[in-house]
């Protein structure tokens, strides 16, 4: 077990962190969450102990998943929804292992410089807030098409729980209400939004009731009628009236001929570990998997959590997957990816020959066409069952609400996808993320996602399952998490909760957050030229470690410092991330 661990110093009534003993105020010495049969982990308690109480009645992890999927829609509006959509990575009982494709889609009648104005320049605000930003959300379709393909029980019993949750209300904890008071603001001048969120003009608090029956309408007839009811019938009406009413886009034929996908994951491996994630239109799965072939090449146990050294690397691996990233990935329904190369060792290799373990590179010489480089809000839960199945899945509707509007009384938001284009090369997007022309957008187009629901296998066992929110952070998130556990032998839940820093290429700086780098570690990377911006902390991973059951006389492969520590063969840990405090980890 780790021996990191948390030293409080209490000075004149102030609570002082006490480095090195763990360098974070959020790695501490809770344990991980138990269980024996299964487990759910996500960012709201209710939809945790939705998915157990499903897999309780007989329902393996995939109706379990659904079901959660459903309960975030209303117990956690901001993020959890039916107006968006996402990714579901799968590690069968049989063997198999599925990506599942429901990112949202744009209109029909998109074009390229949508959001540009007359002397192409980017309209401010116009790809984030309101119809416009409205991408065709796929969420109802991919859940309906996991229970179907995978799932044991009727779409009526997984749905039950969200529409009573959404008819009768449900109790908000601090977090649930930080959240909704905190977006106040942009639900003004939207009478049936703060209607129901606005809370009469009053903060909302821990206890309050928040009751959404517009919403639990809408998830009844979506549970009688299946996605019909939100694709070709009244649902989908009601949101292509609201959208022609306020500028927006959306066509009753976007909806009609909405599909989700089933496709390969990506596939790498690290250590003696197989990790499998999304492939594009994510990009997450082939960034994380780049960036684990580029510093595999390094000895990051021995360097030691958040040294100097093993940020150094990390932070350059990160600026080199991110170039590709931007300007490789896309929707492979309208682009080349060229995964083969990306996720080559010689690829790593060539872009390990760039990295100066005594200097930081500038981005500026880290470019499309520039050797070895060719030229070009969210929510996510954890669920293993006693099967031997395990699903990670990240769904959004991007940013906090998405674009701020429900379509009358249909009850739910709708997401700004769209902006997840790339709406002018060169410009940044939400995220500060500055991409190519593979991401452009184009009718019908997925937009490239950061999204990376995660399952790690050893010894051909399920051993983690783990993903985030947090945007183009998401990639760095689940990279660090599963580090943690590898490299660092941490529990999950000092895994996930541990300190974290970001590069993404630009802005050509390491983002850290408080206690991610010690005063040592930050003099000695600024001295090989790293600019560090500390920011508050980001993402909420929710991740499940199974503990490997060891073969009688055969010893465990790898080389990984989780094997080294304190777990019980065949039992399942839960480690929710405490940045977000409605969350948890539940098991049975």
């Amino acid at each position: 077990m780790t021996t990191f661990r948390l030293k409080l110093v209490l000075v004149l009534g102030l609570c002082v962190i006490s480095l090195p003993s763990l360098p974070s105020a959020l790695a501490y010495t809770r344990a991980p969450v138990t269980a024996e049969n299964g487990m759910v982990v996500t960012s709201q308690h209710i939809a945790s102990d939705v998915g157990v109480d499903i897999m309780r009645q007989g329902g393996n992890a995939i109706d379990a998943a659904v079901a959660v999927g459903y309960a975030l829609a209303v117990t956690n509006p901001c993020c959890g929804n039916i107006g968006g959509g996402g990714f579901a990575t799968l590690r069968l009982a049989d063997g198999r292992d599925v990506f599942l494709n429901f990112r949202e889609k744009a209109p029909l009648v998109s074009t390229e410089t949508m959001y540009l104005d007359a002397k192409g320049e980017v309209v401010k605000g116009l790809s984030l807030n309101g119809y416009l930003a409205v991408a065709v959300p796929g969420t109802v379709l991919g859940l309906d098409t996991l229970l179907n393909r995978y799932g044991t029980l009727p779409r009526a019993t997984v749905m039950a729980p969200a529409i009573r949750l959404a008819e009768e209300g449900f109790a908000l904890t601090q977090g649930d209400a930080d959240i909704l008071n905190g977006s106040a603001k942009g639900f003004a001048g939207q009478p049936n939004v703060e209607s129901v969120y606005g809370n009469g003009g009053k903060l909302w608090a821990a206890g309050d009731l928040l009751v959404q029956k517009n919403l639990a309408a809408t998830l009844t007839l979506i549970s009688q009628q299946g996605p019909d009811a939100f694709y070709k019938g009244s649902i989908a009406d009601r949101v292509v009236a609201a959208s022609a009413a306020q500028g927006g886009i959306l066509s009753k034929q976007d909806f009609e001929s909405y599909t989700v996908t089933e496709d390969k994951p990506v596939r790498c491996n690290y250590r003696g570990h197989e990790l499998i994630s999304a492939p594009p239109p994510s990009s997450g799965g082939t960034a994380i998997c780049q960036i684990l072939n580029i510093i595999e090449g390094y000895p990051i146990a021995e360097f030691g959590f958040n040294s100097s050294r093993a940020l150094h690397v990390m932070a350059e691996a990160m600026r080199h997957a991110f170039v590709d990233r931007n300007f490789q990935l896309g929707d492979p329904a309208f682009v080349n990816n060229p995964l083969e190369r990306l996720l080559s060792e010689d690829y790593a290799a060539l872009i390990r020959e760039r990295i100066d373990l005594a200097k930081a590179t500038s981005s500026k010489d880290v470019q499309p066409g520039v050797a070895p480089h060719e030229g070009t809000e969210t929510t996510h839960y954890s669920i293993v069952d006693g099967k031997g199945n395990a699903v990670s899945v990240t769904y959004t509707i991007n940013a906090l609400f998405g674009a701020k509007v429900i379509a009358g009384d249909t009850g739910f938001f709708l997401n700004d996808e769209m902006d997840d284009f790339t709406v002018k090369p060169g410009v940044p997007n939400l995220f500060g993320l500055v991409q190519g022309k593979t991401n452009a957008i184009a009718p019908g187009k997925r937009p490239l996602s950061s999204m990376s629901p995660t399952i790690v296998m050893k010894d051909g066992k399920v051993f983690m399952v783990m993903g985030s929110p947090g945007g183009s952070r998401i990639i760095s998130i689940v990279l660090q998490v599963f580090l943690n556990v590898v490299e660092h032998g941490m529990t999950i839940q000092e895994a996930v909760n541990a300190p974290r820093i970001h590069h993404q290429w630009l802005p050509d700086q390491i983002s850290a957050e408080p206690f991610a780098i010690s005063p040592d570690a930050r003099d000695n990377l600024e001295a090989k030229g790293h600019k560090i911006v500390e920011q508050s902390p980001w993402g909420a991973a929710e991740a499940i470690l199974v503990a490997p059951v060891p073969k009688e006389g055969v010893e465990s492969s790898g080389n990984d410092a989780a094997a080294k520590s304190t777990l019980e063969p065949g039992l399942i840990y839960g480690g929710h991330d405490d940045r977000r405090s409605a969350g948890s980890a539940s098991g049975y």
